[in-house]
């Protein structure tokens, strides 16, 4: 017997507690959220859809996947130097999902909620027939005219990235063949680190940004065709921690740089201001690399001892 309450008593048993309280969210009572903006601000829009099986596994704790689901859109936002305001949550739901596995998965969004300060406003619940998907929308705000775009990079800019690479590409290979150690790659594949602070001091500074989701070299790429230049990155100065060295050995540059999942925040500024992006990174919290340079021309190379190296694939795509 299903003992899972229907759809309007789950939204007031687990969802209408994640308003926190927040105005705009009507109590989630209403068919949509009444946000009021500041004149001097801007909205920064962003939404992600996640599928069982394609964007996290079917084994995943439920609060985790609660978890990453909010955490990549944040990170969006701190690409995009904003500031959360809060976010919808859309969940298609297999009939068969039992109650206890949504309540953990709504303790993930508690959790968020409280640590990011991040109110739940609205959303949408359906059934499905399977696999189990959701799509969160997040809402940022950024002062007029301050949002980070991925054009903006000049020919001469340098190229930084927050954090390590590879450590999520490396935890979903684990978590794939159920091995749970080393349980901090693990973690980063589960649960990313939106880089809020860092991508906030980063405002008026970086000339073009994005996060990493699809990997460094596909999302440079971005950045590349976009703005209208080539970058160059070299390989023997990706930031990779102790555990993907022990992993993957020599290898571990070339497959961090294609990797995804990081959720690290990659940016350009120019060179004048390298030294302020330290300082600024360092107030924030967050260590970055400096890995490579913008050039005239198109597309991304991935350099070692001055030589390129070749990929067979740039990073994720859908299709």
């Amino acid at each position: 017997m299903n003992a899972r309450p229907g759809e309007f008593e789950l939204i007031a048993q687990l969802f209408a507690p994640l308003t926190r309280g927040a105005p705009a969210a009507l109590g989630l009572k209403d068919d949509a959220a009444l946000i009021r903006m500041a004149a001097e601000d801007e909205l920064v829009v962003t939404t992600d859809g996640l599928v069982e099986g394609v964007h996290f596994l079917a084994g995943d704790p439920a609060h985790t996947i609660a978890q990453k689901a909010l955490r990549v859109n944040l990170s969006d936002l701190a690409a995009k130097g904003a500031e959360p305001v809060g976010y919808f949550l859309t969940l298609m739901l297999p009939s068969e999902r039992p109650f206890a596995w949504i309540r953990d998965f709504a303790s993930g969004l508690a959790a968020d909620g409280e640590q990011f300060g991040l109110p739940l406003l609205g959303g949408d619940t359906t059934a499905t027939p399977g696999p189990f998907a959701l799509s969160v929308t997040a809402l940022g705000r950024v002062p007029r005219g301050g949002m980070i775009q991925r054009a903006g990079a000049r020919a001469g800019d340098l190229v930084f990235v927050s954090g390590t690479l590879g450590d999520a590409g490396a935890g979903l290979e684990l978590a794939r063949a159920a091995m749970p150690e080393p349980a901090e790659l693990v973690a980063r594949y589960r649960i990313p680190e939106p880089r809020l602070g860092l991508g906030q001091a980063l405002r008026g500074l970086a000339t073009a940004g994005l996060d990493v989701s699809d990997g460094l070299i596909a999302d440079l790429g971005h950045i590349a065709e976009v703005s209208g230049v080539a970058i160059v990155v070299d390989a023997e100065r990706l930031p990779l921690s102790r555990a993907i060295r022990a992993l993957w050995g020599s290898d571990a540059p070339l497959r961090a740089a294609v990797c995804g999942d990081d959720y690290e925040l990659a940016f350009t500024v120019a060179t004048a201001n390298r030294l302020e992006v330290l300082e600024r990174a360092r107030a924030s919290g967050t260590v970055v690399s400096e890995i490579g340079r913008v050039e005239a021309g198109s597309g991304v190379r991935l350099l070692a001892a001055g030589r390129q190296l070749p990929l067979a694939k740039g990073g994720w795509t859908h299709f």
